[in-house]
Parts: structure tokens; C-alpha cells; sequence
């Protein structure tokens, strides 16, 4: 125990001047995510090229359901980060341990339980989200395989949340870059080398995850980590359970809104503007996750830290870190709203040779992108909440932009404005939620 009193990474949290560690912590998430991102932007960029827009609406059609699988592994990671963090502030290295041995086992029986649903029936699941009979055969080529991933996809987005939590942002950073470069290689093979299409890129997908989860295991096994496994912990514990899903119900929520919104707009998306118009939104949903990265690192930083400092009783550090967090984060936001109004049209050849997708996507991303600039303090405001264990807050701030705005103006714009109305519903939604986020930190 004393040995874990003395750590240098618990000193770090509690002493390192918030600056310098804010931009410690948050770098390697950012470097780790957006290799991530570029992985994403890359893996399309080949179906695009190779396949083509079918692929594309092929992958975009899967993604609500790729979007509620990290829901559940954010839930997981987010929730069991905030308690193994302030746990670390207060120094009962007990609760840390017992919350990460349920949040593993957590994470691999809900996987094997959504790969058994999913693949009980594919592709009823597939043309409930809205996929076309044109588009449901690169659909379903690509889910059967993700969905035998899961368990592994859950594990590694969640439980690297925790090595995060502890303060070991360098090797959260390299479990993510593992992970992403390998897929981006794999997909090399699997796409261009051997022409296996969407399925290849499934394929990439799986065996990347796979090793990343194996990478996270040894680190808790072998390369000190301050947060011990140990079996007695993966005997399920219902208050530990409940207090990693309450407290990562908001990231779940707002994950499942997306999804949810997902599958409201590419069903009016195929209503409104055909196949074409799904794979011009999975081209623009690719540049957004690419754009947003950096905010979210931000944010990756900013919880080990405002959850130990709310742990220990620091409020001073508390306050100053949060409001250089929201800063730091506009201006992530202004910078990547001025990328995509000025290059939006060569973006999107990136993707693709087809002129017609070209049109539609560029048009969609300058319309979707007119409050970008709004997103940071948003996104900054939902992790305040969440490292402080605020449950109520957490949850309005996570429902507020998808299920409170997003999902109504989908809804009705459309009926007014046609495929614009689609488009315009993100901007209109992003500031809403900015105003309401607003309200809630003015008290």
C-alpha cells in the first residue's frame, strides 16, 4: 500500500502545475485519437476508391450500430474512470481495483451478448437502420464480421479509459496507436492488396482490436500499473456495477442518441436524397470525427485531472483546469470550423472520383459544420460534469444535442426544407445545446 502512496503518477495529478499537465495528459490522447481518426478517414478513403459510393452508404448504413457498441464501452470506461480516479484522489486503492475487475468483466459480457443479437439476424437489424436493398449486401458483408469483434471492440475502448484514469496517458496513447496503425496497414492488405472490399475492411477492423485489448492486458499484468488485477475482483459487485453505469449513463445516452439519430437520418436521407446522399453523410460524419478529435483529447486530459482534484479537495486546481480546458477546446472548434468552410469541396475528393457524390458531400459538410465552432465548450462542459460524478447534469449535457434537438429538428426540417433540412438540423442543434450547456454552468 505504501508503495502505491508514493506513485509518481498520483504525485503528478496532485502537484504538476495544470497547464503543463493538462497538455501532458491531453497530447497523447490527442496523438493516440487522431491516428484513430486517420484510420477512419483512411479505411473509407479505400472503399471509396476501390468499392465506391455503394461501399461507402455500406458502411455508413452500419455505423448507428457500430456508435451503440462504443456506447457501451464509453459507458464502461467513463464511468469506471471516474470512480477509479477519485477512489486514487481519496487513496482507497481497494475501490480502484474492484471497479476495474467488474468494469473487465462488464465489458466482455456485454459484448458477447450484442454479438449473439447481431448475429442472430443481420440483416433484419440492418434494414432497421435503414439500409436499402442496394446498399444491404456491402452492409451485411461488413456487420457479420464486426459483430464477431465486439467483446474485444468494448474492451478496448473501455478499459483504456481506465489506464487513462490512473494518469498513464502514454500508454492509453499507445494502446490507441497500436490499434489504429494496424488497421490502417491491414486495411492496406485486405482492400487494395487483396480486393476483399468492405469485408476486408472488417476483417482489418477485428484483428486490430484483438491486439490492442491483448497490449492492455499486459499492461496490467506486467508493466506496473498502480491499479492491480486481481481475481477476486471479476466476482461481480452490484454497487460498483451500478456506480459505473450511473456515472457513465451520460456518455452511454449520448451515444445511443447518435445512434438513434443515425438511423433517423439515413433513413431520410434514403427517403430525400437516395444512396447517394447516405454515403455524402458517412464522408462528412468521417470529417467530423477527424475535426472534433482534438476537443476530445482535451477532454481525455482534463478527467484524470478534475476527478482527482475533486477527490483530494482541491478545488482551486478543480476551477482553474476546467477553465482552461473550455478554452483550449473553443479554440480547437473555431479552427476546425474554418477548415471545412474553406476547403469543404477538396475534402471530399479525397473520398471519391464521383462527381455527383463530391457535390452532395461538400454541400453537406459546409451546411453541417455553420456552428462547429460552438462544439468545445459543449463537449468540455459533458466532462465536467462526468469527472465530478454529477449524474443529472451528465445526462442533460449528453442528451442535450442528439435526443433533446437533433432528433426533433431531423424530424420536421426535412418536411420544410427538404434534403437541407437534414443538413441544417447539426448547426441549429450544436447551438441549443451550447446555450443549455451555458445555463447549467452560470449557477
Amino acid at each position: 500500500m505504501n508503495n502505491y502512496m508514493h506513485d509518481e503518477r498520483q504525485q503528478m495529478l496532485a502537484n504538476e502545475r495544470i497547464g503543463k499537465l493538462l497538455w501532458k495528459l491531453s497530447l497523447p490522447a490527442g496523438i493516440g485519437m487522431f491516428v484513430m481518426a486517420l484510420y477512419n478517414v483512411v479505411d473509407t478513403i479505400f472503399i471509396g476508391q476501390v468499392v465506391g459510393p455503394l461501399g461507402i452508404a455500406g458502411l455508413t448504413i452500419v455505423f448507428p450500430i457500430q456508435i451503440l457498441v462504443m456506447g457501451i464501452g464509453l459507458m464502461i470506461g467513463i464511468g469506471g474512470a471516474s470512480l477509479i480516479s477519485r477512489s486514487l484522489g481519496a487513496r482507497d486503492f481497494e475501490k480502484a481495483e474492484r471497479t476495474l475487475g467488474n468494469a473487465i468483466l462488464l465489458a466482455v459480457i456485454l459484448g458477447v451478448l450484442i454479438a449473439i443479437v447481431g448475429l442472430s439476424n443481420s440483416s433484419f437489424w440492418l434494414r432497421l437502420v435503414g439500409a436499402s436493398e442496394t446498399i444491404l449486401p456491402y452492409a451485411k458483408d461488413y456487420l457479420d464480421i464486426i459483430l464477431l469483434g465486439t467483446a474485444f471492440r468494448i474492451f478496448a475502448m473501455g478499459i483504456n479509459q481506465l489506464v487513462r484514469a490512473e494518469g498513464n496517458a502514454r500508454v492509453a496513447m499507445i494502446s490507441m496507436l497500436i490499434g489504429a496503425i494496424l488497421n490502417i496497414l491491414l486495411d492496406a492488405v485486405f482492400i487494395l492488396a487483396l480486393r476483399m472490399g468492405v469485408k476486408g475492411a472488417a476483417i482489418a477492423t477485428v484483428l486490430s482490436q484483438v491486439i490492442t485489448s491483448l497490449y492492455i492486458i499486459h499492461y496490467y499484468l506486467f508493466q506496473g500499473s498502480s491499479v492491480k488485477v486481481h481475481m477476486k475482483n471479476f466476482v461481480p459487485k452490484l454497487i460498483v456495477i451500478r456506480g459505473i453505469m450511473i456515472i457513465g449513463f451520460g456518455s452511454f445516452v449520448r451515444m445511443a442518441g447518435g445512434s438513434l439519430v443515425a438511423i433517423i437520418v439515413n433513413r431520410t436521407l434514403v427517403a430525400y436524397g437516395g444512396d447517394l446522399a447516405v454515403a455524402a453523410y458517412g464522408m462528412v460524419h468521417r470529417v467530423m470525427m477527424f475535426a472534433f478529435m482534438p476537443i476530445m483529447s482535451v477532454g481525455q486530459g482534463l478527467q484524470p485531472i478534475l476527478g482527482f482534484s475533486y477527490g483530494a479537495k482541491r478545488p482551486d486546481r478543480a476551477l482553474k483546469v476546467i477553465k482552461l480546458s473550455a478554452i483550449v477546446a473553443t479554440i480547437f472548434s473555431i479552427i476546425s470550423f474554418l477548415f471545412i468552410f474553406f476547403f469543404h469541396a477538396p475534402i471530399m475528393r479525397v473520398f471519391t472520383n464521383d462527381g455527383s457524390l463530391v457535390s452532395v458531400g461538400s454541400h453537406a459538410a459546409k451546411l453541417i459544420f455553420l456552428a462547429a465552432y460552438l462544439i468545445g465548450f459543449q463537449m468540455v462542459g459533458s466532462v465536467v460534469f462526468q469527472a465530478l460524478g454529477k449524474a443529472v447534469p451528465t445526462f442533460v449535457t449528453a442528451t442535450s444535442r442528439q435526443i433533446l434537438f437533433l432528433l426533433p429538428l431531423v424530424f420536421i426540417l426535412p418536411k420544410f426544407l427538404q434534403l437541407d433540412g437534414v443538413w441544417l438540423s447539426f448547426p441549429i442543434a450544436d447551438a441549443l445545446s451550447f446555450i443549455l450547456t451555458l445555463a447549467l454552468f452560470i449557477p
